[in-house]
């Protein structure tokens, strides 16, 4: 985990693809790769009841780790979900477009400068 990266807001490519990396390595990605499986009820089998435990506890840790890498100022505007897999998502929704639009003022801005002899390359 120490070697994962910190979501700043600006990084999301990057943080997106170590957080799926380090949950696959701890072969807790299993939140990430299923959808939320049915409740349980009295009828369920034990398999099912094992799955859905087994789920839930990837799912809680999954949460947690992403929690963690995330900067204090922006985890305060990331609403509260009980799937990691939702949580990415919403992630992916609001912060991927906000790359896209950095890279791009980014590219015009570079792509738009003179060199006036003044300052050193």
């Amino acid at each position: 985990m120490s070697s994962a990266s910190v979501f700043n807001g600006l990084n999301f490519s990057e943080w997106h693809e170590q957080v799926q990396f380090h949950l696959g390595m701890m072969d807790l990605d299993l939140a990430l790769l299923k959808e939320k499986l049915a409740a349980i009820t009295d009828t369920s089998s034990k398999d099912e009841k094992s799955s859905h435990k087994a789920w839930e506890h990837f799912n809680r840790l999954s949460l947690m780790f992403m929690r963690m890498t995330i900067a204090n100022n922006i985890k305060s505007t990331i609403p509260q979900t009980e799937s990691a897999r939702e949580y990415l998502k919403f992630m992916e929704e609001r912060f991927r477009s906000a790359e896209k639009s950095l890279a791009g003022t980014l590219m015009a801005e570079l792509t738009t400068m003179k060199f006036d002899g003044s300052h050193s390359m």
